[in-house]
Formats: structure tokens, sequence, C-alpha cells
């Protein structure tokens, strides 16, 4: 199986030997985007890939291969896509949370603050757009998006510079938008683009993607075989802040409740082993291939035959 050919998967590497794919085995890739980590997995043994994707771009773009099934959906809904299939566990998930290369890369699907295109960032192409919720949220409800998912400590001032300009006339375009933040928004020594933190804010919140990979980290708990393993990518202090607060609570090693909150009735069995206590990083080598590997996180964890915690309790948020 071959993939995009300006496509890098980032700790391509690292991700396999977390998953170490054996003859045999079933494996989630719960992101497919370019089929990097799919090829991969097919090229490391004869197993078996799953792979789904909500972006019916990627999917279109996959070639076939006898082992490998392509699913559209969210990988949230891992366990009733792959019920349909009749499988109910798994030897394996990897999940590349975020947006894709490629998908940045295409102006005219809305992610990018640095080309022109259409104010979409849907993934799926369905539901609410970014210029839906540019043009019709209250400044407050603007606000809190932006400054809890983006991080944006200006995010009051964008917001109502928001507010402003689109009683003039509505936001339609992506530079359009990210001029305006960056009128308010003072550039910073990183050499950060001002917009990034909106448009970050905006395209976690038009696709739901906590609420996704808190879901999808659940389903994968559920649906792994015990030795199974779970390998999950993150570019972002949010979504890495949440795969380790969900792996270390079912690992043992997560924090302490407070003396205030009552203790639970009964201690919970640990439903995962953590392969490494800290995240793995990109390698020299990597770093000065693919820039965009500098913000990548890969935590990995092995399934315990211990019975998968409820939902509800140990969550990511």
């Amino acid at each position: 199986m071959t993939t995009h050919p300006l496509h890098v998967p980032v700790l391509l590497r690292e991700v396999i030997a977390a998953l170490s794919p054996a003859d045999g085995e079933i494996i989630v890739d719960g992101t497919f985007g370019a089929g990097g980590y799919t090829g991969a997995l097919l090229d490391a043994a004869a197993c078996r890939v799953v792979a789904i994707d909500r972006d019916p771009d990627a999917l279109a773009r996959a070639k076939p291969h006898e082992r490998l099934t392509l699913v559209a959906g969210r990988f949230g809904e891992m366990e009733a896509l792959l019920a349909e299939r009749g499988i109910a566990l798994v030897d394996g998930v990897t999940l590349d949370i975020g947006v894709s290369s490629m998908q940045i890369d295409d102006a005219e699907r809305g992610f990018s603050f640095m080309r022109d295109g259409p104010l979409d960032m849907r993934m799926e192409r369905e539901g609410a757009s970014a210029a839906d919720v540019v043009n019709n949220a209250e400044e407050a409800d603007l606000a809190d998006i932006i400054f809890h998912l983006g991080e944006e400590r200006h995010a009051r001032r964008v917001a109502r510079a928001i507010r402003v300009r689109r009683a003039e006339r509505p936001f339609q375009r992506t530079l359009d938008l990210a001029d305006v933040v960056r009128g308010v928004v003072p550039r910073s020594g990183d050499g950060i683009d001002p917009a990034t933190r909106t448009f970050q804010a905006l395209r976690i919140h038009v696709n739901d993607e906590l609420g996704e990979l808190s879901r999808g980290l659940s389903a994968a708990e559920r649906m792994l075989k015990p030795g199974g393993r779970l390998a999950v990518v993150t570019f972002h202090s949010l979504e890495d802040r949440a795969v380790k607060t969900f792996l270390q609570r079912r690992a043992g090693s997560g924090p302490r409740p407070s003396r205030h909150v009552p203790a639970a009735p009964e201690a919970r069995a640990s439903s995962f082993e953590l392969l490494k206590r800290k995240p793995v990083t990109a390698a020299h080598d990597e770093l000065a291939a693919n820039p965009r590997s500098r913000s990548a996180k890969l935590r990995a964890a092995r399934r315990t035959h211990a019975p998968a915690w409820p939902a509800d309790l140990g969550g990511v948020r």
C-alpha cells in the first residue's frame, strides 16, 4: 500500500514499535488520513488493519489492500463500526489526533490561516462550519471557545474584534478572519502567528475534537484484548493532557484526589500499564526532516486483564 507522496507520518517508527503488530492480529487505525500508519502496519506483519476516518476525502484517496478494511466514521464510534463487521475485540489501536497536513494544505477546506479559502474547518463537511460559529455565536461564548480551546490569553479582545467586524459584514474567508485576529493579538517572540490559537480553537470546537478523543480512548479501552496496545499521537497541550490523564488514571499512577473529595467506595484495578512513563518525542533526524514533528508526542500503553472503567469515571477532561 502506498501513501500520499507529500505526507510524512509523524513518529512512524515509534508508533509501529509501540503497536508491535504480529501476524493474524487486528489493528485499528482510527485516523487513517493519508494511510501512513496503516501502510507501515501492513508492511510490518501479516496483520489486518481496520482504518477509520471521518473525512470522506481521506477514504477516497485510499488504495485497496487485501488485509485493509476502510470504514467511514468517527473513531469514537469504533465499537459500533467494527461490530457491524463482526469484530468485537482487537489487538491494537492507534490514533493521530487533530488535523492532517493534507487538510491544512488544501485551502478549500478552510483550516489554514496562511491560505485563502472558505472559512469551513469541518472534517466531515457536515454540520455548522467555522463561519457559522464566528458569525453567530455570542461574544462571550466566542471568548470562551478561543480561551479554553485555543489557550489564547487575548480571547476577549479577539471575540470583541470579531463581533465588531461581523456587524459590518459576515466572515466568509480564512484570511479575512486571520487579518482581524492579527490586528488585535500582538506577535510573540516565538514566531507563532497570532492567528494560530484562534484557528485551533475554532477547529477543535467545530469538530468536537476533545469530546471525540474522550470517546475514542474509552472505546479503545473496551475493545482492546488483554495485552493489546494503544498508541496515541498528539500535537498540542490540550490533547496530550487529555491522553496523559486518561492513561495515568487507568494505570493507577494519576494524581491523588483531594482530601476534600469523598473516597471512592473501592479501588479500581488498573486497565492499562504504561509502556513509558514519559511521552516519546521525535528523534533528531525526524526533527530535521519534518518540522511538524516538533510538537508531536506519543503516549502508549498495554491493556491489562482488568475490566474497562466506566466511560464517565476518570475521564480525560
